[in-house]
């Protein structure tokens, strides 16, 4: 098996103004990294990642901000896998928000079945939580660089979640036949 190297972005900002560390912190975060401690970050090493890390540096340096950015190996298959559990640990949370909102989605089809409100409005409302449920999940997957252990039950939960609106559209649209079917009868 070949050795896995990752991109080490170690740092310091100044801590005001606060909206710059801040900023800092989030496009690490966005890009998937875990934090080894305070200002000590990792990264797998792909050409993306070292090109956003290297203009981050220059963030950095205009924070008045110090960084270093090395590339690193784990001593062994022990310290290798540990790294590996981090990033698995991160996106296991993500995914398990996202499963939460999920229930969440469900819930809501439900109440909305439950009191029978089959209407074009509900239905586009919940068509837009779905699409946002659809990018999280994408956006989620693009940062799972080491196959978390929940993406597939995200994955199927969102095709639960998609049968679940497909199911209500055909409700709304039988129930919207109905009320156009009934207006021109006496």
């Amino acid at each position: 098996m070949a050795t896995r190297s990752w991109l080490l972005l170690t740092y310091k900002v100044p801590p005001e103004p606060a909206k710059g560390r801040v900023a800092v912190w989030r496009k690490i975060k966005a890009m998937g990294a875990v934090y080894l401690q305070n200002g000590v970050c990792l990264l797998p090493k792909t050409d993306d990642h070292l090109r956003r890390l290297k203009m981050l540096e220059n963030d950095i340096a205009e924070l008045a901000g110090e960084s270093v950015l090395l590339e690193t190996v784990g001593l062994d298959r022990g310290q290798e896998e540990k790294v590996i559990a981090r990033f698995n640990a991160d996106r296991d949370e993500e995914y398990r928000e996202f499963l939460g909102k999920c229930a969440d989605f469900e819930a809501e089809i439900a109440r909305e079945t439950a009191d029978e409100h089959f209407t074009y409005a509900e239905l586009e409302e919940n068509d837009e939580d779905l699409k946002k449920l659809r990018n999280w999940l994408a956006k989620i997957g693009k940062l799972d660089f080491y196959g978390s252990g929940l993406a597939g039950q995200a994955t199927d939960r969102l095709a639960e979640c998609e049968a679940l609106l497909d199911a209500y559209a055909h409700r709304v649209f039988d129930a919207q036949d109905e009320n156009r079917e009934g207006r021109g009868q006496p």
